[in-house]
């Protein structure tokens, strides 16, 4: 007999769906990519039944490699791209609209008003968060005011809003169970992270009704129990969590002053501050990492937007490489000193400059320059954004401890050796590098009683190679110093 937990881990581009067995090992995986929408400039769009599909195929695959006579799946644990808003109707479960994307930029102008009306110290005192469009609330109203009769359905309770977690809880569940947990509802911009409740204020301010939202539980609690009909099974959902505070929770950050850094679409490095939600001075935001038996852990983040996105850009937008592991031997041919910045602000910059308007821009391209030299300044695009953060989070005096990677950009060895000498610092890469999955596994199995304490968990993470910085000092202060000076060219 064996006992498995199962993650699903959805994510921007790609569903996946993860068995593991006690030990924290990956024993049968699956993943399927979908379709991205762009209606118009600066929009990005899923089809919610895409992305539902998508889930459900993938963990039918990695259930029918397991002998059920045999073997248990014990707990579920989701994990998702955080902020992506989708509202449905709670009779049919059908989508008002298409999901709206964490990057999608369409409500600019209208956080722009709120700043102008002086909102912004309100909302940031009790969400820890900044006006950004990047955030649920203004999707939420957006889809409200531009689908035909969505605002009185709303008003009448015929409606459920909910970011990924909670439609997957919901298709799972067959439309039992309408709950988040406390880390997506602190990326919602409508959640006190203080009172852990839905602000009356912020409800209000938005003009959002009440019986919209979900219920907010604990990252690791009762969630609800598949259908048996979706997955031929019973299975108790143990764990949600977005998929950043997740990571963080699969590198064992328990401690104040670790930090992880996630390189997937894009960039999110998330520094552990205890019990106190620091208030960043530098635009970084205060977020919870987790919340267990009522008890919440805060963090520091920032969050880049664009990271492994610019290597597809480079890939299927201007058909530079065939694949991203292309990019490792090029940068390899190439000195990091070569002169060209490329600023990926294809969908704005996110921390430290939170400029939705900035659009992306190559600068320093002479005739010299080639497709080993755009390649490498994209990838060093990822290092000096992590910089960006790094520096923001020093200036709010969190200089993190310890520093671990993750994401699927880290099998990029070249990538992470300029990474720690722009840094400075040790950069770790663990031995299981699909964190995001294995930290809601985790947190599932701590339900379960798989687990017994989170210092049980910490004896399980195991470091795969360490990168040290080579670089001298003078020769990285100028290199970063390019990259400021690029950025200062397409802000808006």
């Amino acid at each position: 007999m064996s006992d498995y937990i199962l993650a699903i881990d959805q994510g921007t581009t790609s569903s996946r769906a993860i068995l593991f067995n006690r030990e924290g090992d990956k024993v049968h995986s699956a993943q399927e990519e979908f379709p991205q929408y762009f209606p118009n400039d600066g929009w990005i769009e899923h089809d919610p039944i895409d992305i539902w599909q998508t889930v459900e195929r993938t963990f039918k695959k990695v259930i029918a490699k397991i002998d059920m006579s045999k073997d248990t799946v014990r707990a579920i644990g989701i994990t998702n791209q955080r902020e992506t808003t989708l509202i449905w109707d709670r009779k049919t479960g059908e989508p008002l609209y298409r999901a709206i994307v964490w990057q999608d930029r369409r409500t600019s102008e209208y956080c722009q008003q709120l700043k102008d009306e002086g909102k912004e110290a309100l909302i940031s005192s009790k969400t820890g968060l900044l006006i950004d469009p990047y955030f649920s609330a203004t999707k939420i109203v957006w889809i409200l005011d531009n689908v035909d009769g969505a605002r009185s359905r709303a008003e009448r309770g015929e409606l459920a809003f909910g970011t990924v977690d909670s439609y997957i809880l919901w298709k799972l569940t067959s439309g039992k169970e309408h709950r988040t947990d406390a880390t997506n509802a602190s990326r919602t911009m409508l959640f006190n992270i203080h009172t852990q409740q839905w602000d009356e204020d912020l409800l209000k301010l938005f003009n959002i009704p009440r019986g919209l939202l979900p219920e907010v539980m604990d990252s690791s609690d009762n969630f609800g129990v598949t259908e048996q009909g979706i997955m031929g099974i019973e299975v108790p959902i143990l764990a949600m969590a977005g998929d950043q505070q997740a990571a963080l929770f699969g590198q064992t950050c328990f401690r104040e002053g670790m930090a992880k850094s996630t390189y997937g679409t894009g960039c999110f490095m998330i520094v552990n501050t205890g019990d106190i939600a620091l208030k960043s001075e530098n635009r970084l935001l205060s977020t919870i990492a987790y919340r267990l038996n009522g008890k919440v852990t805060y963090a520091l983040e920032g969050s880049i937007f664009i990271a492994g996105a610019t290597v597809q850009w480079l890939r299927d937008g201007l058909k530079l490489i065939d694949d991203a592991s292309d990019t490792e031997p090029l940068a390899r041919q190439t000195p990091v000193d070569h002169g060209v910045y490329l600023v990926p602000a294809f969908t704005g910059l996110g921390a430290p400059y939170w400029d939705p308007n900035a659009r992306g821009a190559i600068i320093g391209l002479t005739r010299d320059t080639g497709i080993k030299e755009i390649v490498t300044a994209g990838l060093q695009s990822v290092c000096y954004q992590t910089k960006d953060l790094q520096k923001a989070m020093e200036n709010d005096g969190e200089r993190p401890v310890a520093f671990r990677v993750d994401g699927g950009m880290v099998v990029n060895n070249w990538l992470l050796q300029f990474l720690a000498d722009i840094l400075g610092t040790t950069v770790e890469r663990p031995q299981m590098t699909e964190t995001t999955a294995l930290g809601v596994a985790y947190l599932a199995g701590l339900k379960a009683g798989i687990y017994n304490s989170l210092e049980e968990l910490e004896t399980m993470w195991k470091r795969d190679t360490c990168f040290e910085p080579k670089l001298d000092k003078p020769t990285r202060d100028g290199l970063y110093h390019g990259w400021k000076n690029a950025v200062r060219r397409v802000q808006s």
